[in-house]
């Protein structure tokens, strides 16, 4: 065998081709347009949040999201330690720090008990993290409700970075859709994609319309070019957005086929000694966006 097995490639379909002719034929190439607006209802349909900004990336998103709890230059941010470098990047942008909290065995997230030690040791010498940013790894959610409610007690903002999440479960429900704000990720990568972009969700409309006009360069609502503070350019194209709207209707078969694909290998290298595949928490479903094991190299029989 000489072809390659790609990590997680993107796939395309009709309904996507059908809405980017749209796209075209309507001149709607723009960050903006009817694309933009159904992608961002049907998201929030597909993971039962209030109120979306659909962004350029989920980088972007975190960014935005960190910025609008009110992170800054000189805070502490706490992290997840296992997780992509994005997570943490967005953090140092705005002149903070990230603080990386260990992960649990159950899930590969962030382990509520040491985050609780982590916040009372902070909490003692009163500098207190300014966000606490929970990521969902390799499409397995973190678990939320003792991450939620220990910051709460500490009044520490909570940002979900469900980049590898989406079509996940906690507890029946979608997880970024638990904390202050959620992002999720459409890079090439992804479950689903959009070539390259990402969401802001948030209860809060206020939050998702501030990250709406962050991302549209801060241009204050006025009869001609005002700017009264720094935006950024991250709002999604009309066109991207359309591939959304058709990688949606398939999320369903995508999770499907990824945890078939998990199937299989389970299937073909559990019995081998030292091979430990990444469980599946108890307190819902992952998507297995990718197939993930540690190995045990004194058990397998390596150096």
């Amino acid at each position: 065998m000489t072809k390659p097995i790609l990590l997680s490639t993107p796939h395309m379909g009709d309904r996507e081709h059908q809405f980017v002719t749209e796209a075209f034929e309507t001149n709607w190439i723009a960050p903006i347009g009817p694309h933009v607006d159904a992608f961002e209802r049907e998201f929030c349909q597909t993971v039962g949040s209030s109120h979306a900004t659909a962004v350029s990336s989920g980088t972007a998103a975190l960014h935005l999201a960190l910025k609008l709890v009110g992170v800054g230059a000189g805070d502490e941010v706490f992290c997840s330690s296992l997780t992509f470098s994005a997570s943490a990047n967005p953090i140092v942008y705005l002149g903070a720090k990230p603080v990386f909290i260990d992960s649990d065995r159950i899930s590969w997230n962030m382990d509520p008990l040491i985050l609780k030690a982590a916040l009372e040791q902070r909490a003692s010498i009163g500098k207190l993290p300014k966000a606490v940013i929970i990521v969902h790894l390799y499409g397995q959610s973190a678990d939320l409700d003792p991450i939620i409610e220990i910051c709460k007690q500490y009044g520490v903002a909570t940002i979900e970075d469900a980049a590898e999440a989406l079509g996940a479960t906690y507890k029946g429900r979608s997880p970024g859709t638990f904390g202050d704000v959620g992002i999720f990720s459409f890079n090439g990568n992804k479950i689903i994609t959009t070539s390259g972009g990402g969401m802001l969700v948030s209860e809060d409309a206020s939050i998702t319309s501030k990250a709406k006009f962050l991302a549209t360069q801060a241009r204050d609502p006025a009869p001609h070019y005002q700017h009264s503070e720094i935006g950024y350019n991250y709002r999604m194209s009309n066109v991207l957005a359309g591939i959304g709207r058709g990688q949606l209707m398939v999320l369903s078969d995508r999770v499907a086929a990824r945890r078939r694909n998990c199937e299989i290998y389970q299937q073909a290298l559990a019995h081998l000694p030292g091979i430990e595949f990444m469980p599946e928490a108890p307190w819902g479903s992952a998507t297995r966006w990718l197939t993930c094991l540690t190995i045990d190299p004194t058990a397998f029989g390596v150096d």
